[in-house]
């Protein structure tokens, strides 16, 4: 299965357009074939577990009156598409407490994946902090899945 890496999201990224100094934004790499749809598809299906820490973050935020839908798309969703095109795709929406995009790009073999986060307020900065350690396993069992969906013609390109 190929290595998934901590990496920046290539420059030329649609997403660059929205961040500001301060803003958040990680990046993970691995290399892949699937088109940035279908590697968004497999990555934000959720397993259980981390649909388990959703539903308990959105217990959690309700009373604070932060969006808590779940639906894949549409004016309501909590990962609504924002941009899309050939190379990729780019999820979120905007809150009161922060600004937030997932964005999947497919290039040069390789699917990259980034975070970007702009924080409103305190709230925002708080929250930030305390969902970043289940950020990270959720956005590196995302990458794995990925990895894996792609995983015989990944092998199928490596010299044996």
């Amino acid at each position: 299965m190929p290595k998934i890496e901590t990496s920046p999201l290539p420059k030329t990224s649609t997403l660059w357009r929205l961040v500001q100094p301060g803003d958040f934004i990680d990046g993970y790499a691995v290399e892949s074939r699937l088109g940035p749809r279908e590697a968004a598809d497999i990555g934000l299906s959720m397993p259980k577990w981390a649909s388990a820490l959703l539903a308990l973050r959105n217990r959690i935020v309700r009373p604070l009156g932060l969006k808590t839908e779940v639906s894949d798309s549409g004016e309501g969703a909590i990962f609504p598409v924002t941009y899309e095109d050939a190379q990729e795709v780019i999820l979120g929406t905007d809150d009161t407490h922060l600004n937030f995009r997932i964005c999947v790009r497919q290039e040069a073999g390789r699917i990259h994946m980034a975070t970007w986060v702009h924080r409103n307020n305190w709230l925002g900065r708080i929250y930030l902090m305390v969902v970043m350690p289940f950020h990270i396993l959720i956005v590196r069992d995302s990458m794995r899945r990925i990895a894996r969906a792609d995983a015989p013609a990944a092998s199928a390109q490596t010299p044996h």
